[in-house]
C-alpha cells in the first residue's frame, strides 16, 4: 500500500474538468493545494484525545473542533476549503473523528466531510467505533467478540507490517495491570462480505479462538477510513506502540513534526558514596532524615568489579550510561587510604566508555544554607530573619574544582552540563520556594548551559542565568540502598499505613501516592513488584516521544546492582516490540536540551499561526519565522536541494531545519504518489446516521493513578513524585 495523501487521480479529474469543489464557483484546472494540519473532531472521549495528545507532543499541528462546544465552527464547505492565487485548498490533510459518523442523522456537516474527504483523498480515522457493515465490518455480537481485552496479545497482520505499522515487530500486548480496574474494551470482528477491508492489527479473544480486526483500513466509494474498535488514553502501552502508525496513515507519512523513541540514564554521584537507609531505625544516618547523631553511616560505594560490569553491560546492550562525578569522593578516599583509590583508577582507565558529567565537587548543597536541627531542615536565616544562601563564590568553586580534576583524568566531559547535588539550587518545596540568586550569576560565571533539573518537582524546561534546565525523571530505585532488602524495606515504609508498620506517607499524601494494599515481601518483592513497576514507567517515557533523562545513583550499580534488573527490563521490552530500524535513541544530555529548547520554539511558532505548510503533488514548503527550526517527517527518497533530506528512523526520515529566512522546500519521491480510490457509481448513498455508542471502561475514561510511585502509565497522567528524601 502506497503510503503518502496528496490530490488523487479522482481529484484531479474533477478540477481538470472544472466541476465545482465545495466552496469553489469554477475550479481552476489545476492541481490542489493540501495544508499540513490535520483536523480533529472531539468529542471529549479519550480515544479522540489520545490522537490529539500525539499529534502535539510531535508537533504536528491540527486544529480542534470539539462536538460539545457551544460556540464551535460549523464543519461545512467553507470552513474546509477554499482557494490561495486561485489554486484549490484542502485546509487539512486528514480528518480525525470520534467514530465513524459522530453527527445527528442526516447531518449535513458529515454529508461536507464526505464530499470533502472524496474530492481531496483525504483520508478519514475512527478514533474508536463499533464493528458493523457502515466500517466495513461484520457485526461483533455473534460472530465476534465485544468484551474486555485486558492482558490480551494482539498482533500486526503482514498488511500492517508493510504498511503504517512496519516500526513494530509484531507483538502489540494490552495491559492488565490491575484484577480489578476494566482498562480496554475491543470490538473484534471480520471484513464483512464483499467490503475492502484490510486488517492492520488483529487479536484473538480471551479464552477462545475468535479473531478479529483492531485497527484496519476501509476502502469505499471515493473514501479511505482508518477503523479502530478497541478504546484507549493516550498512557495507555497499546495506544503507545500504535499512535505512531495512525499518525503515518492519516498523513501518509508527510507531516510535520516527529516522533523519536528516547532513553538515556545518568548515574549521580560517581565517585563519592552513598548513605546507607537503616532498616531498624527507618532512616538514613548521615543524612537529613536521621535525627542527627542516630545510628552509625555504613556508605555504599561502587568497586572495580561494578565498572567492568559497567562497561560490559554497556557494550552487550549497545547503550551508554551517563556519569555523573563528584571528585571529592576520590580525593578524600585517596588521603584516607595512603594515597590509593582503586575505584577511581578503574574509572579513569574505562573513561571513554561513559559520557560524564560535572556533578560537583563535594556534593554540596546549592540553596539556602540548610537547618538540619530540626526534621524536615529549614533554610538557615540571619540575624534580620533573611534567608541565608550559599554564596557566589562557593558555587563557582564547586563547579571549577570538579571540572580541574575531570581534566585532568581527561574525562570525555562537555563543560557546559551540570547536575548540582539533589539539584540544589533550584527551588524545592516547602523549605526553599524560589532558586538561590546566586545561582544564576555562578553559572554564567563557570560557562554552565544546560543545568539538570528534578522532573517531579521542576518539569518545565526554563532559564536560571546562562543555563537553561533540562529535567530528569527520578526512578524509584532508591539513592540510600545498594541490596534489595534495603530498597523493599524502605519501599514499605514509604508506601504503607501505619497500621501496617509504614510511615503513612502513603496516606497523607493521596493525590500523589497510593498506599500499597500490604507490605511486599523483602525477599521477593524487588523482583516481583517493583521492578516490574519502574520498568513500565520508564518504558512509558520512552513509547511517549519524551527524550528527558532518568536518574539513579552510583550506589544501585554497586553489591546487588539493583538498578539493573529495571534497565534490562525496559531495554528488553522495547527490543521485543520494535523492528531494528526503530531503535532507542541514546542522546546526551546538551543534545536533549536542544531537542526540548527547539520544541518549545515550534511549539510556540505553531500556536501564534506564524507556521504555514503545503503540500502541492509531491513538492512539500514549510515556512516558519526566521530562527524557529522546522521539523518533518517524510517518506524514504525525499530530496531538499538534491540530496536526502533527514536522518532515517522507523521507516521514514526527519530532521530540525533551519532554513534562515527561506522557505524550505522538499521534494517527495516518486514513488509517494497517492493511492486512488475510485468511487462506485452504483454504491448506494454513504449512511448519514450517528454511529452507535460504544463502551468505555471506567478506567479510560477517567484517568487516575493506581499504584505506589504515581504510575503513570496504565490508566492515568503522572502526578506524582518520588517522596522528598529519596533522592541525593
Amino acid at each position: 500500500m502506497k503510503r503518502t495523501i496528496g490530490t488523487t487521480a479522482l481529484a484531479a479529474s474533477l478540477l481538470t474538468a472544472s466541476i465545482g469543489l465545495p466552496g469553489i464557483a469554477h475550479a481552476a484546472p489545476t492541481e490542489a493545494r493540501i495544508d499540513l494540519r490535520v483536523l480533529v473532531v472531539s468529542d471529549g472521549g479519550p480515544a479522540t484525545d489520545a490522537i490529539a495528545a500525539e499529534l502535539r507532543t510531535a508537533g504536528t499541528p491540527y486544529t480542534e473542533v470539539d462536538l460539545q462546544a457551544a460556540d464551535r465552527p460549523t464543519i461545512d464547505a467553507d470552513f474546509l476549503a477554499d482557494t490561495v492565487d486561485g489554486r484549490p485548498r484542502a485546509r487539512f490533510q486528514a480528518v480525525v473523528l470520534p467514530n465513524d459518523n459522530p453527527f445527528p442523522s442526516e447531518s449535513d456537516e458529515m454529508a461536507a466531510l464526505v464530499d470533502y474527504e472524496r474530492t481531496y483523498a483525504i483520508p478519514q480515522v475512527d478514533a474508536y467505533t463499533y464493528a458493523r457493515p457502515e466500517v466495513g465490518l461484520n457485526y461483533a455480537a455473534g460472530s465476534g467478540y465485544a468484551g474486555s481485552v485486558d492482558g490480551v496479545q494482539a498482533e500486526v497482520t503482514a498488511a500492517g507490517k508493510a504498511g503504517p505499522f512496519g516500526y513494530l515487530d509484531g507483538a502489540v500486548p494490552f495491559e492488565d495491570n490491575s484484577p480489578t480496574v476494566g482498562e480496554s474494551y475491543a470490538y473484534l470482528s471480520t471484513p464483512a462480505p464483499d467490503a475492502d477491508f484490510t486488517p492492520y492489527v488483529e487479536a484473538t479473544a480471551p479464552g477462545g479462538s475468535t479473531k478479529g480486526s483492531l485497527v484496519g483500513e476501509y476502502k469505499h466509494d471515493g473514501r479511505r477510513e482508518l477503523v479502530v474498535t478497541f478504546v484507549y488514553n493516550q498512557y495507555q502501552q497499546q495506544f503507545r506502540l500504535l499512535a505512531r502508525g495512525i499518525v503515518e496513515w492519516m498523513t501518509g507519512g508527510v507531516h510535520l513534526g516527529a516522533s523519536r523513541n528516547y532513553f538515556a540514564v545518568h548515574v549521580d554521584d560517581v565517585l563519592a558514596a552513598d548513605d546507607r537507609w537503616d532498616t531498624v531505625l527507618k532512616c538514613t544516618p548521615g543524612d537529613v532524615d536521621c535525627p542527627e547523631g542516630e545510628g552509625t553511616p555504613d556508605p555504599i560505594r561502587m568497586v572495580p568489579d561494578d565498572v567492568d560490569h559497567a562497561t560490559a553491560w554497556q557494550r552487550d546492550r549497545d547503550f551508554t550510561l551517563d556519569f555523573a562525578y563528584n571528585a571529592a569522593g576520590s580525593v578524600d578516599t585517596r588521603e584516607e587510604n595512603d594515597g590509593a583509590d582503586p575505584l577511581t583508577d578503574s574509572l579513569v582507565a574505562a573513561r571513554d566508555e561513559f559520557r560524564w558529567i560535572n556533578h560537583t565537587y563535594t556534593h554540596a548543597f546549592l540553596g539556602c544554607v540548610q537547618d538540619t536541627t530540626v526534621v524536615p531542615w529549614k533554610c538557615a536565616t540571619d540575624a534580620d530573619g533573611e534567608t541565608e544562601w550559599m554564596s557566589r563564590n562557593g558555587i563557582v568553586d564547586e563547579i571549577a574544582t570538579n571540572r580541574v580534576w575531570g581534566e585532568t583524568n581527561q574525562l570525555p566531559l562537555e563543560n557546559d552540563e551540570l547536575v548540582t547535588g539533589e539539584h540544589s539550587g533550584l527551588w524545592v518545596l516547602p523549605q526553599q520556594p524560589e532558586d538561590n540568586p546566586n545561582l544564576g550569576p555562578a553559572l554564567a560565571d563557570t560557562g554552565i548551559e544546560w543545568l539538570a533539573s528534578d522532573h517531579s518537582r521542576d518539569p518545565a524546561q526554563r532559564q536560571v542565568g546562562s543555563a537553561t534546565t533540562v529535567s530528569r525523571y527520578p526512578m524509584n530505585v532508591f539513592y540510600n540502598a545498594g541490596r534489595e532488602v534495603e530498597q523493599v524495606d524502605e519501599y514499605n515504609w514509604i508506601y504503607t499505613s501505619r497500621a501496617q508498620g509504614g510511615s503513612g506517607i502513603c496516606e497523607d499524601n493521596p493525590d500523589t501516592t497510593t498506599c500499597l494494599p500490604a507490605p511486599l515481601d523483602t525477599t521477593t518483592g524487588y523482583d516481583d513488584y517493583i521492578v516490574p513497576l519502574e520498568t513500565r514507567i520508564a518504558l512509558s517515557h520512552v513509547l511517549g516521544n519524551d527524550p528527558r533523562p532518568h536518574f539513579i545513583h552510583q550506589s544501585n550499580l554497586a553489591e546487588d546492582r539493583i538498578a539493573y534488573p529495571v534497565l534490562d527490563g525496559v531495554l528488553a521490552d522495547y527490543a521485543g516490540l520494535f523492528a531494528d530500524d526503530t531503535p532507542v535513541v541514546n542522546l546526551r544530555m546538551k543534545d536533549i536540551g536542544v531537542e526540548l529548547r527547539r520544541r518549545d520554539q515550534w511549539q510556540s511558532a505553531v500556536a501564534a499561526g506564524d507556521v504555514e505548510a503545503h503540500r502541492i503533488g509531491d513538492t512539500v514548503t514549510v515556512r516558519a519565522p526566521e530562527g524557529t527550526p522546522i521539523t518533518t517527517t517524510v517518506p524514504e527518497g525525499t530530496l531538499q536541494d538534491g540530496t536526502p533530506h533527514g536522518d532515517a528512523y522507523a521507516g521514514a526520515r526527519s530532521a530540525w531545519t533551519d532554513a534562515g529566512s527561506d522557505a524550505l522546500t522538499l521534494t517527495l519521491p516518486s514513488a509517494a504518489e497517492p493511492e486512488t480510490v475510485p468511487a462506485d457509481p452504483d454504491a448506494p448513498e454513504e449512511a448519514t446516521g450517528t454511529s452507535p455508542d460504544t463502551r468505555v471502561p471506567e478506567a479510560v475514561a477517567e484517568p487516575e493513578p493506581i499504584g505506589p510511585a504515581a504510575d503513570p502509565v496504565s490508566v492515568g497522567p503522572e502526578v506524582g513524585a518520588v517522596p522528598s528524601g529519596r533522592e541525593r
